[in-house]
């Protein structure tokens, strides 16, 4: 017996070695994670407002599960060290669940990056219309007016049908210069058609926010399935140990 021991203490020694890298690539996607999840939540966070009829659970899901890799990788890279069979046993079944979790939210991403267009249409131009430069929906307007220099849904002709603009006019948002953009000229029809950008939000927006989600869903994607390498070196140096009753102080 002694002698195969010996033999096979170079075998978990580098299944060891592989499953703490792995581990600590583990911690580094739960990092990773985090931040997409802070990015979502503050970049997209507008963009997410003028979907849905609420605010997104996406970016809380990201960065919940962001958090639980980074503990999971701390007890990953324990349990490699202690080398307790049932510790690396009850590291996989975290490494699945999370594995599942990722597999499902970057479907759901990939769905919902398809659906996003004619979903979008309907909501900015409900927003447009109900337009009052004060509550949510206005405000994540003037947003996203603001950051991709746009105006309007297809043009700044949109914004005629408005309820806001027989009092105030076209947003100020549309602005390509605010020092040379009173009320007086957004109210005008032909003054305004100088001052504001002329392209639509629409098509930019849904280009912006595809984009990203195709990163996102594709990031997701690469995360998840990396688990199934952690999964297979946790199950195989378990019943390594297992099977030759070699304990790792």
């Amino acid at each position: 017996m002694a002698p195969r021991r010996m033999e096979t203490r170079p075998v978990i020694f580098c299944l060891k070695t592989l499953l703490l890298l792995y581990s600590f690539i583990f911690w580094v996607t739960g990092v990773v994670l985090l931040a997409v999840g802070l990015w979502w939540k503050f970049m997209l966070g507008p963009y997410m407002l003028l979907i849905s009829s609420g605010p997104s659970n996406v970016p809380y899901v990201l960065t919940g599960t962001g958090a639980a890799i980074v503990l999971f990788g701390l007890f990953g890279c324990f349990a490699t060290c202690r080398g307790r069979p049932w510790m690396l046993q009850l590291y996989a079944v975290f490494l699945s669940l999370i594995f599942l979790t990722e597999l499902i939210a970057g479907i759901s991403g990939f769905v919902f990056r398809h659906e996003i267009k004619g979903t979008f249409l309907v909501t900015y131009s409900n927003a447009v219309l109900k337009y009052d430069g004060r509550d949510d929906g206005s405000l994540a307007v003037d947003d996203v007016q603001r950051r991709l220099h746009c105006c309007g849904v297809s043009n700044y002709t949109s914004w005629f049908s408005s309820a806001y603009f027989p009092v105030r006019g076209i947003p100020a948002s549309c602005c390509v210069s605010f020092s040379d953009c009173s009320e007086a000229d957004l109210k005008n029809a032909t003054l305004a058609a100088r001052k504001v950008y002329k392209q639509g939000c629409y098509e930019l927006v849904t280009s912006f926010i595809e984009s990203n989600m195709g990163i996102v869903a594709g990031v997701t994607f690469g995360i998840a399935f990396s688990q199934l390498i952690g999964m297979s070196l946790a199950c195989c140096l378990s019943r390594f140990i297992t099977a030759n009753q070699y304990e790792m102080v």
